[in-house]
C-alpha cells in the first residue's frame, strides 16, 4: 500500500477544498495584499487539478507565514528565512509532491537571502512566492531589503540611506529558471503566473507585490499596473537572458518612479532541475523515500557504511 496514493489522480477540484475548516478566515489587516496571494494560490491549485494531499506549503516568519494556516494542504511553518531548505528536502524526498514555499521580502530577501540564491542556483523544482510589501509588517514597520531609498521607518527615522535590493535581477543572476512579478491588485494574472510556475520543472520565483496599508502607508498600492506581455510598449524575448536582464532592470527602476510593471520575465524550459540531475547520477531514487517503509523487501542502506568501507 502506498502512503502517496493521492498523487497523480486526475480529478476536478474546487478552490474551496483548499479552505481549512479549523481557521478558514484569515486575520490579516483589512486591505492587506496577502489576501490576493491566498486567493490566487487557491485558484491555481484548483485549476491544476491538485488536491490538498498532493501539496506541501512551507512558510517562514512574518505576515506571509500565516499562509499555510489559511491554506488546506500539508504545511511546514519554519523559522525566519528557512522555508526553502525544508521545501528543497521535501521535494527531493518525494519528487511527486507539489512543493510551494512562501516568505516576505524581509524573510526571503534578507534573513533567508543565502537560501534564495542557492535554491535558484541549484534549480530545485519548486515554486517560491515572495510577498513583497517593502516593509517588515509583522514586527511593526521596520525597513526591509526592498524598501526604497529615503523611506522613513522605525529603524530609519531619517530615511533609508540604502538602495533597495533588486529581486528580479538577483533571481536571474542566481540561476532561477522561471521568474515573474505580479501584484495582489491583478488577481487574474497572479493566478495564471502561479499555475505556470507550479507547472515549470525547475526553480520558479514569483515576486508578488502585496500592499501593506497598516505599516507602509507611504507605499503605492501598485496601481495602475502594466502587464508587459499585453503592452505594445515592451517587446522582449523572455527566453533570452540578456533581454530578460534589461527588462528586469527597467522594471526595477520604474517601480519607485510610479510605473508598476508585471509579467513573465524569464523562462528556461530546457535546464534540468536539481532533482533530475541527482536522479540521473543515481544519488536520489525515483520513488518517494517514504515508500520504502511500505516495502517489506527493501534492504535498508546506511550512509555510514559507505564511509566505513572507504577507510577499511
Amino acid at each position: 500500500m502506498s502512503a502517496f496514493s493521492a498523487i497523480g489522480e486526475e480529478t476536478d477540484k474546487d478552490q474551496n477544498e483548499f479552505t481549512p475548516g479549523l481557521e478558514p478566515q484569515p486575520t490579516w489587516c483589512p486591505g492587506c495584499g496577502d489576501f490576493g496571494v491566498l486567493k490566487a494560490l487557491k485558484g491555481a491549485a484548483a485549476e491544476l487539478g491538485l488536491s490538498p494531499d498532493e501539496m506541501l506549503l512551507c512558510t517562514g516568519i512574518g505576515c506571509s507565514g500565516k499562509l499555510n494556516s489559511y491554506f488546506e494542504s500539508y504545511g511546514f511553518h519554519t523559522i525566519h528565512g528557512r522555508s526553502l531548505p525544508i521545501a528543497r528536502a521535501a521535494k527531493l524526498a518525494n519528487p511527486g509532491l507539489t512543493v510551494v514555499a512562501a516568505g516576505g521580502d524581509g524573510d526571503g530577501y534578507g534573513i533567508g537571502g543565502n537560501h534564495f540564491m542557492h535554491s535558484a542556483r541549484e534549480n530545485h523544482d519548486m515554486t517560491y512566492i515572495v510577498f513583497n510589501n517593502e516593509i517588515f509588517g509583522l514586527t511593526k514597520g521596520q525597513t526591509s531589503p526592498t524598501s526604497p531609498k529615503g523611506h522613513k521607518s522605525k529603524t530609519q527615522p531619517h530615511g533609508s540611506a540604502k538602495e533597495p535590493l533588486r529581486p528580479l535581477s538577483l533571481s536571474l543572476t542566481s540561476g532561477a529558471s522561471y521568474i515573474a512579478r505580479t501584484a495582489a491588485v491583478n488577481p487574474n494574472q497572479a493566478k495564471e503566473i502561479i499555475v505556470e510556475a507550479i507547472e515549470h520543472d525547475g526553480f520558479s520565483h514569483i515576486d508578488f507585490l502585496t500592499q501593506c496599508p497598516t505599516w507602509n502607508k507611504d507605499a503605492r498600492q501598485y496601481v495602475p499596473y502594466i502587464d508587459i506581455q499585453d503592452s505594445d510598449d515592451y517587446d522582449f524575448d523572455n527566453t533570452d537572458r540578456r533581454e530578460a536582464s534589461e527588462m528586469m532592470a527597467e522594471t526595477e527602476d520604474a517601480l519607485h518612479e510610479g510605473t508598476v510593471l508585471t509579467g513573465r520575465y524569464y523562462v528556461d524550459s530546457e535546464r534540468p532541475s536539481y532533482g533530475q540531475e541527482k536522479r540521473t547520477i543515481g544519488e536520489m531514487p525515483e520513488e518517494p523515500l517514504a515508500e520504502r517503509y511500505f516495502d517489506d523487501d527493501y534492504e535498508w542502506e546506511r550512509s555510514y557504511d559507505m564511509f566505513l568501507d572507504k577507510h577499511r
